[in-house]
């Protein structure tokens, strides 16, 4: 049984001179002592003679020579910043930046010790690094956790709006998938994952993306090992806008109401029951194939009519054929289908605001009258966000390992 004493924590950062402190006072405060801070300061090299980019450049220099300045924490700087050692072509980004970060704490501590995947806008108690530990050391088969989040509000009514619009758009997805006992059940943040270096390794490492890199890595965690997504201590990204990534919370709330609207529909329960059926089919599709609600959809994604004759071909056992099937129609696959779906049998028909609103009401949950996204109270739309994170971190914790 693997014992962990030390947790190296790995922190992209580009343009984070203002939040960087907060993150190292929350750090500093860490009754969990035996950690080292990895961050990896990045921008492309070609901004180094765009004008437009001159604030981020030199805010990026200032934040080297605040970490360089900063006592208490044992800190090792990635470099990806100053000219002539910025990205060069298509290999940037935030992806690409966790990639370093991986790979050089891996290299520098082997297998002996937790990584923990953050950004420089976040914040946590005075515990997170402990129950991180904790975890890690009374479940020996764990290999990496979705931690439990919650965005907080600011002064921006507009911000606050879009952020609560985007999260409850998020804990509904969640909580849906957890009804549905999905395997893919789990929220990846960036700010928000854990996992030990073996897992890495043995799941191929990080797919160095611009842009849901955190997703596709907690995928893999799913398919070759086991994730945890409860967590006792809680992490607190910031909720506020950015141009940083393509997808993600920051550009969600750029988009405002009506635009995530389009992006982020709180998607009919009646498509998630149809994915549940699918997976319960997996066992009968061992025998003999049979029509499911996605089987015409995996079969113009996968460019086949034949879907499983070759799963049972090279899985001569059921529970290995099954979990061949829950492998192929994955989190990416899923989500796929329920846009397709929804595109093309729901989004012409209603805003929807009234899916999230028949699940309020099918678990006992009172809206207040005209309840509405765009023109309620932020602080009555806060409620509902608050009794949905509840829920949700029982069922984590109910559901976990």
């Amino acid at each position: 049984m693997p014992h962990y004493n030390h947790i190296s924590v790995a922190v992209p950062a580009m343009d984070e001179l203002n939040t960087m402190p907060m993150l190292l006072e929350c750090l500093k405060k860490q009754s969990f002592v035996h950690f080292d801070l990895y961050v990896c300061v990045n921008n492309p090299d070609l901004w180094w003679n765009e004008h437009d980019k001159t604030d981020i450049i030199y805010n990026n220099l200032q934040l080297i020579d605040l970490l360089n300045n900063t006592h208490g924490i044992n800190i090792t700087i990635i470099d990806k910043c100053t000219k002539g050692n910025g990205w060069i072509g298509k290999k940037k980004g935030v992806g690409m930046a966790r990639k370093l970060l991986f790979d050089r704490i891996i290299a520098d501590h082997g297998n002996n010790n937790i990584i923990v995947s953050m950004d420089a806008d976040t914040t946590f108690g005075t515990n997170y690094l402990h129950s991180i530990a904790e975890q890690f050391n009374t479940t020996p088969r764990l290999s990496a956790i979705a931690v439990p989040y919650y965005h907080p509000l600011g002064n921006d009514d507009n911000c606050n709006r879009a952020i609560l619009r985007y999260e409850l758009y998020m804990r509904y997805y969640m909580l849906q998938l957890l009804r549905i006992k999905s395997p893919y059940a789990f929220t990846a943040l960036g700010s928000a994952m854990a996992f030990t270096p073996q897992a890495y390794t043995v799941a191929g490492g990080i797919t160095p993306l611009e842009g849901g890199e955190d997703f596709y890595l907690m995928q893999k965690f799913c398919k070759t090992g086991h994730i945890s997504i409860y967590n006792p201590e809680v992490v607190y990204p910031s909720s506020r806008t950015s141009h940083r990534v393509p997808f993600g919370t920051g550009p969600a709330v750029n988009k405002g109401i009506a635009e995530q609207e389009k992006s982020y529909p709180f998607y009919p329960a009646a498509l998630f029951d149809d994915i549940q059926e699918t997976f319960r089919s997996f066992g009968s599709l061992y025998n003999h194939d049979c029509n499911t609600p996605m089987t015409i959809f995996l079969q113009n994604q996968l460019k086949t009519a034949d879907i499983w004759q070759p799963l049972r071909k090279n899985y001569k056992k059921e529970n290995l054929f099954v979990k061949a099937c829950t492998e192929r129609v994955d989190g990416l696959r899923i989500l796929q289908y329920l846009k397709q779906e929804y595109a093309t049998r729901y989004i012409q028909n209603t805003n929807s605001e009234i899916y999230l609103k028949e699940y309020c009401h099918s678990q006992g949950i009172a809206l207040p009258d005209n309840f509405s996204l765009t023109h309620s109270p932020i602080a009555t739309i806060n409620d509902i966000r608050n009794i949905l994170f509840q829920k949700e971190n029982t069922m984590r914790k109910e559901l976990s390992l």
